[in-house]
């Protein structure tokens, strides 16, 4: 008599399937590469590790690296004109007159295609493949073969997706317009009624006064009713960074001026943003030049490294102390 075959496991019966081929489908639901386990004990543990990692710097190698992460964390109504590489146009269907980054958009899409084949692209969304880049990049892919119109829903980025990086001319400038209000979302805001008109009035009852600095990279200034603030992002290393900010605070050095005081820092896509209380009366246009001339005390001391000394190592521990971390 013949012998039975030897029934197969499910891990040697499994179906070999390229990464990036299998659909995402629910965690109890079988797992459509044909294995005949869960989703989630088989091609959704990939598609969970993926969600896992995280990229620090995400905006590493963009123009305006620290300016896309204050758009990201610290501005609320913000555009910045992009200009995608000679590739990715060419994928686009249809017209695409201009390509805007926005710092928000209306129930925080991802991006929205406008009427007019325009796409404005939405940086304070919610990151779900733990690469913000990745997952901006993809809102940009859809909205480009979106029709004219239609907002870009929100969703998973493929693991194997492409990143701003190789999207966008990376010779082209990054240059933000910080705004008053969120105008920019409609086309003809002016024009707005009704519960259109509402919720423009809402979202710009909320935005907190904010203005660039023009002297310094940046830095930006805002207004809050007990006292305002400059919040700086910084590409300099982290721990180089805290040990100059350290040196200047034992000298006291760090200060803009009367009145002002360097209070912490913010960590944020990797870099790091100190931030500095300021009299209510203090605009961002008295900022300026204590701002420049922090500016040149920073370098300086960037410049001839040194040992702490104890009261330095406190002003840092100080420093550290008040770090928070946004993301």
């Amino acid at each position: 008599m013949a012998k039975k075959a030897a029934k197969k496991s499910p891990q040697q019966s499994r179906t070999a399937a390229p990464a990036g081929t299998v659909p995402v489908v629910g965690a109890r639901e079988d797992c459509p590469c044909g294995s005949g386990r869960r989703y989630k004990a088989c091609h959704g543990r990939e598609a969970a590790h993926a969600v896992q990692e995280l990229v620090h710097r995400p905006f590493e190698g963009l123009p305006g690296e620290a300016d896309w992460v204050a758009l990201r964390e610290l501005v609320p109504a913000a555009t910045v004109p992009l200009k995608l590489n000679a590739a990715t146009a060419a994928g686009a269907e249809g017209d695409v007159p201009s390509v805007s980054l926005a710092t928000v958009l209306p129930l925080a899409w991802p991006a929205l295609r406008r009427p007019d084949g325009s796409i404005l692209l939405g940086l304070q969304t919610q990151s779900s493949s733990g690469d913000l880049s990745r997952d901006l990049a993809d809102a940009l892919v859809q909205a480009l073969t979106a029709e004219p119109g239609a907002p870009v829903p929100t969703r998973r980025a493929p693991a194997d997706g492409p990143r701003l990086q190789e999207l966008l001319d990376l010779d082209s400038p990054f240059v933000p317009a910080v705004h008053t209000g969120f105008e920019f979302w409609l086309e003809d805001a002016e024009s707005a009624t009704g519960e259109v008109a509402a919720s423009l009035e809402r979202a710009n009852a909320s935005a907190i006064p904010t203005q660039k600095l023009t002297g310094v990279d940046s830095s930006y200034w805002c207004s809050t009713p007990e006292k305002n603030h400059l919040r700086w992002v910084m590409t300099v290393p982290e721990e180089q960074l805290l040990d100059a900010l350290a040196r200047l605070s034992a000298a006291g050095d760090a200060s803009l001026g009367e009145g002002t005081k360097l209070v912490g820092s913010f960590r944020a896509h990797g870099l790091t943003v100190p931030v500095w209380d300021l009299p209510v009366a203090m605009t961002a246009a008295d900022c300026e030049k204590p701002a420049a001339a922090f500016a040149e005390r920073l370098a300086a001391t960037l410049d001839a490294p040194a040992p702490l000394t104890a009261e330095e190592r406190r002003a840092r521990a100080n420093l550290v102390n008040r770090q928070v971390t946004l993301n």
